[in-house]
């Protein structure tokens, strides 16, 4: 090899690796852009100094691995060939949406139609038919598509969690499953108490007594969004289709999104002989067997929120 092919050589590896992105920057390739429109739109975020040298390194070194759409993030110095490694291997930038345990559908719905980087538009979903998780997208990406994503999540969850169902369990279809375990989900913030509130509710269900579900007086009036204040009375005695107070058995269909925990419960139910459970002031429950025992822990409870109020008033 000459020494001025070798300096020819040298000189194009060196350019390959020069042309450092002159900032931080994010862009999107989209889906068909040729190599000459990604340098441009690169070039217009500032991800790389020049277009044409851009081209004519890609040309040289870049070998036949076509470039991916996506949306990516370049780091400021960055040469030409780093970014052109990135886009050949589709590292795209991911962004996350979390839908936490126990979200009603009309938040989920609000939650999506609130991104900024997601298109189109929804409906709200089903009650029930999203899965509680962390989702990836791509910005830009249909609201469609992620609803979608979260859906077939929920039938991959549901399957699973069916395929374990125990024979103490007193749900038999997926509405009744999903019915149970949102009420699970809404009722306790403890994963270990989970299944032992699923026994309460089961040994309600077997037996015909009303499940009494505070939770299911709120969703026909709120649609599963915080009431803001206190349970009227007359929302207590309201008859309608969730209402576990003014009827036996379970409402007509789940009252928010459960997590896979709480559909494992309500197919997974503790066996026991509790009936009744009321709130400790720890986040946790008190169970008890009688009603008696039930309404002297629900006075314990009272109590305790009592002391608190004045803990409050005297501090403020």
């Amino acid at each position: 090899m000459t020494r001025a092919l070798l300096a020819m050589l040298l000189a194009l590896l060196l350019a390959a690796c020069s042309g450092g992105a002159p900032r931080d920057a994010t862009f999107i390739i989209p889906e068909g852009a040729s190599m000459s429109r990604a340098a441009t739109i690169m070039e217009e975020a500032g991800a790389i100094e020049d277009a044409g040298a851009f081209l004519r390194n890609a040309r040289l070194f870049g070998g036949d691995t076509p470039i991916k759409p996506g949306e990516y993030e370049v780091e400021a110095g960055a040469t030409n060939g780093e970014v052109l490694a990135l886009l050949q291997s589709g590292r795209i930038l991911q962004r996350f949406v979390t839908i936490p345990e126990g979200m009603p559908s009309i938040m989920v719905y609000d939650r999506l139609m609130a991104n900024p980087n997601l298109t189109g538009d929804i409906d709200v979903p089903a009650e029930g038919s999203v899965l509680p998780d962390t989702y990836a997208y791509r910005k830009g990406e249909s609201r469609a598509a992620v609803l979608q994503r979260m859906q077939q999540a929920m039938d991959r969850a549901f399957a699973e969690a069916w395929a374990g169902r125990s024979a103490n369990a007193m749900v038999n279809n997926r509405t009744e499953v999903l019915a149970l375990a949102s009420i699970i989900e809404k009722e306790t913030s403890k994963p270990e108490e989970r299944r032992r509130v699923a026994g309460v509710y089961t040994n309600r269900l077997r037996v015909g007594m009303r499940l009494q579900a505070d939770p299911t007086i709120i969703y026909p009036i709120t649609r599963g969004k915080p009431l803001g204040r206190a349970i009227r009375r007359s929302e207590i005695d309201a008859v309608n289709d969730y209402n576990t107070y003014s009827m036996a058995g379970l409402p007509v269909g789940p009252i928010a999104n459960p997590g896979r925990e709480s559909l494992r419960a309500a197919l997974n139910p503790e066996s026991h002989d509790l009936y009744y459970f009321v709130a400790d002031g720890t986040g946790g429950h008190v169970f008890s067997r009688t009603l008696a025992e039930h309404n002297a822990n629900h006075a314990r409870w009272r109590e305790i929120r009592a002391q608190r109020a004045a803990r409050d008033s005297a501090s403020n």
